[in-house]
C-alpha cells in the first residue's frame, strides 16, 4: 500500500513542477523575446515566420547605438535620483506616520487610519490637476523635486508598516524604555530593526513604481534633460519606431536595475518581522 502511494506522490510532484515550469516559461517568454530582439543583427528579420527566439548572430550593436543616439545615461541618472529619493522619503515618513497609529493611544486614531487607507481608492488622475496647480504655485514645475514629492509617502506604506509595528512584542519597547529610550529612540532602535523585511518590501515596491512611472513625469517635465527613463523610452520609440532593436535594447536597459535590486535585496527579506529585534 505504501509502495503504491509513493509513485502517485512522485507523479503529483512532477505534475506540479511541470505546470510551474510551463507557467514560468509563459511569463518569461516576452522578456526572452525582448532580449533576443535587442541582440539580433541588422541583417536578421525580427518579424520572420516562424519566429526565431535565438539570434543567429548575436551582438551588442543595438546597445551601443542606443546610448549614442539618445542620452540614455542621463535618463538613467534622472530615474535613479527620483526613485532613490522617493524610497528614502517613503521609508522615513511612512514609518514615522505608522508609529503613532500602531503604538500611541489617542482620540480618533481609528478615524485617522480609515482616512489614510481610504486615499488608496482615489485614482491619481483625480488629484493630478490640483497637484499640478500646487507645483506651479510652489515654482517646482519642470524640476525633479516635483516628480519626487508626490511619491514621498504612500497610504499603502503607512498601513503596511503599521501592521508590521503591531506585530512587534510590546515587551521589547518596555525593555528599551527601561534602558532610557525616548519614544523616538524606541521607534529607531526597536521598531525599525524589527520591521526590516517590510521596510525592504516597501522600498522595493516604491522603487519599482517610481522607476516605471510615466504619467506624472510626462505632465510635470518639459525639459528633455530632466526626462526619466519611461519618458526617454517613449521618445526613443517615437524617433526610431522603425528600428525595434534600439527600442528593445532601451527596454532591456530599463529592466536591468530592477532585476539587480531584487536579486540584491531578496536575501534580506526574512520570514519573521521580529527576528532581528529578538536576537538583539
Amino acid at each position: 500500500m505504501a509502495h503504491g502511494a509513493l509513485p502517485r506522490s512522485r507523479a503529483s510532484v512532477l505534475l506540479q513542477l511541470s505546470l510551474l515550469l510551463a507557467l514560468a516559461l509563459l511569463v518569461l517568454l516576452p522578456l526572452l523575446w525582448l532580449v533576443s530582439t535587442s541582440l539580433k543583427g541588422p541583417a536578421e528579420d525580427i518579424f520572420a515566420s516562424p519566429p526565431a527566439l535565438l539570434p543567429a548572430q548575436p551582438g551588442l550593436d543595438a546597445y551601443q547605438r542606443v546610448f549614442t543616439t539618445v542620452p540614455l545615461g542621463r535618463y538613467l541618472l534622472n530615474s535613479t535620483i527620483v526613485s532613490g529619493f522617493a524610497v528614502v522619503a517613503n521609508l522615513l515618513f511612512c514609518s514615522l506616520a505608522a508609529y503613532p497609529l500602531a503604538r500611541l493611544r489617542f482620540r480618533g486614531r481609528g478615524l485617522v487610519l480609515a482616512l489614510v487607507v481610504a486615499t488608496v481608492l482615489i485614482p491619481f488622475e483625480v488629484v493630478m490637476i490640483p497637484l499640478y496647480v500646487l507645483m506651479v504655485r510652489l515654482g517646482l514645475v519642470n524640476t525633479l523635486l516635483a516628480v519626487i514629492l508626490p511619491n514621498a509617502a504612500t497610504a499603502f506604506g503607512i498601513f503596511l508598516l503599521r501592521q508590521s509595528f503591531l506585530a512587534v512584542p510590546v515587551e521589547l519597547e518596555e525593555a528599551a524604555r527601561l534602558d532610557g529610550c525616548t519614544p523616538l529612540g524606541e521607534w529607531w532602535n526597536v521598531l525599525i530593526p524589527a520591521a526590516r523585511p517590510d521596510l525592504i518590501n516597501l522600498g522595493t515596491l516604491v522603487f519599482i513604481g517610481t522607476w516605471s512611472n510615466f504619467l506624472w513625469p510626462l505632465v510635470i517635465l518639459d525639459d528633455p534633460a530632466l526626462y526619466t527613463l519611461p519618458l526617454g523610452l517613449q521618445q526613443l520609440q517615437s524617433s526610431f519606431s522603425l528600428d525595434w532593436r534600439l527600442v528593445a535594447a532601451g527596454a532591456v536597459v530599463s529592466i536591468v536595475p530592477v532585476l539587480v535590486l531584487f536579486v540584491a535585496l531578496q536575501r534580506f527579506i526574512l520570514p519573521s518581522a521580529t527576528a532581528d529585534a529578538v536576537k538583539g
